[in-house]
């Protein structure tokens, strides 16, 4: 298999901002997030779709998504979430992945035009991902 960003990630082989560590999932902030504490969560194990996710983890996938929405409100404050999965197209990373997007009123995102936004520095990305890791418990 080709080197899959995603799966070094997961393994720690590429650092990223974690957020969640789980046997069987990890979450962490999307380098190039819509909204600050925009978080990505992937299975450890290589998938590359929805269709794919093994059954035995998608209840698991499911209640992670679940407390990562719960968490951006609890953490930084937001007032809800945007939960979205592209399936091969869109899909920036060949690697199944659920966006959970942080979310405010007026907060200027219309339909499925995704500015993007950047953190100030690697300490300002940290902030975020402690705070929303605090959340999580």
């Amino acid at each position: 298999m080709p080197s899959c960003l995603f799966c070094e990630i997961a393994t720690g082989a590429v650092p990223a901002q974690l957020v969640l560590e789980e046997d069987d999932f990890v979450a962490f902030l999307d380098t190039r997030p819509v909204f600050k504490g925009h978080t990505l969560l992937v299975p450890r194990r290589h998938v590359v779709t929805l269709p794919d996710l093994p059954a035995e983890l998608r209840d698991g996938f499911l209640a992670s998504i679940q407390r990562l929405a719960t968490a951006l409100v609890e953490g930084i404050g937001a007032q809800g979430s945007f939960v979205a999965m592209n399936n091969t197209v869109s899909q920036s990373v060949a690697h199944l992945h659920c966006h959970v997007v942080p979310r405010t009123k007026g907060d200027g995102l219309r339909g499925f035009f995704w500015p993007r936004t950047k953190y100030a520095d690697d300490a300002e990305a940290a902030d975020y991902a402690a705070r929303i890791s605090r959340a999580l418990g």
